[in-house]
């Protein structure tokens, strides 16, 4: 009876095991996407203010359904602080204002759809310091 037992504790051990493997790996077709457990990471880089001015590189993102993060690195170079701030179908969430060579972070449920990125310092957004998200 303990064999019973104890071949039958073996499969199941080994049953459980196996359906704990997965895949890692991002299906997002954006570049500039990664998938970690919590959800879709996107980066993005504050532009420094020119002739075109203020900017966000890149201006268009794809993510899937689900917990998206969206993080702004701001360069050192830029002088200027930024953030970055995700609008749209109901969601307006934003991060806090960081200074150059910081980055900031915004996290947010999101539906399919499209969604508006920016900046909420000063007139930055209306300068054209935003970019779409488009939620597939």
């Amino acid at each position: 009876m303990k064999r019973v037992f104890a071949g039958l504790a073996l499969l199941c051990t080994t049953g459980v095991l196996a359906a704990c493997g997965g895949d890692d790996s991002s299906s997002s077709e954006d570049p500039a996407a990664t998938s970690s457990g919590g959800g879709q990471e996107l980066k993005i880089t504050a532009e420094e203010p020119g002739p075109e001015k203020y900017a966000f590189t890149p201006g268009s993102l794809d993510a899937k359904a689900g917990s998206v993060t969206i993080t702004m690195d701001n360069p050192s170079s830029d002088k200027i602080p930024h953030s970055v701030a995700i609008e749209g179908n109901g969601v307006n969430k934003s991060s806090e204002v960081v200074s150059p060579g910081k980055k900031a972070a915004v996290t947010a449920d999101l539906k399919a759809g499209t969604y508006t990125f920016y900046c909420t310092v000063s007139d930055h957004r209306d300068e054209g310091m935003e970019g779409t998200l488009k939620v597939g």
